[in-house]
């Protein structure tokens, strides 16, 4: 259960941010991806390195506006901050002591997707269904029917 609840919680973060329209979907997902940068500066777990972070995502989340590669990379960039603080054992959440490992799984379930280039899920659903539909139907015996 440690494992698929932050696979849950990335599926539902992609659905949705899905919701927002293009090109603002980009955007918002790059202003977010900068704030992730500065998630553990109250923490202070790696003393003056929680510095590096919000720098190098800030441009990240920068060069992110215009491009969903460089929004994936802020995200696995996240992660690897996410496992340095789960092995430092500071959490992301003080009060939840696998907060960092559970992080360290969501925000590649987030990268993954916008590395695909952030479509819309449910554009992506109702494609699917509606090809499904259109589909002609077979007999048994592989012919097509009227």
């Amino acid at each position: 259960m440690s494992i698929l609840m932050p696979i849950l919680i990335g599926l539902i973060a992609v659905s949705l941010i899905s919701l927002i329209p293009e090109p603002h979907r980009r955007r918002a997902n790059a202003v977010a991806v900068g704030g992730a940068g500065a998630a553990y500066l109250s923490g202070g777990g790696l003393g003056y390195w929680e510095f590096v972070l919000p720098v190098v995502m800030s441009y990240v989340a920068y060069r992110g506006l215009e491009s969903w590669t460089f929004i994936g990379i802020g995200w696995l960039l996240h992660t690897a901050w996410d496992v340095l603080h789960h092995l430092q054992g500071s959490p992301l959440l003080p009060f939840a002591a696998d907060s960092s490992f559970g992080c360290a799984i969501c925000d590649p379930v987030i990268a993954l997707w916008c590395f695909a280039g952030g479509p819309s899920v449910f554009g992506w659903l109702r494609t699917r269904l509606s090809r499904r539909s259109a589909a002609p139907l077979s007999s048994p015996d592989g012919r097509q029917q009227a």
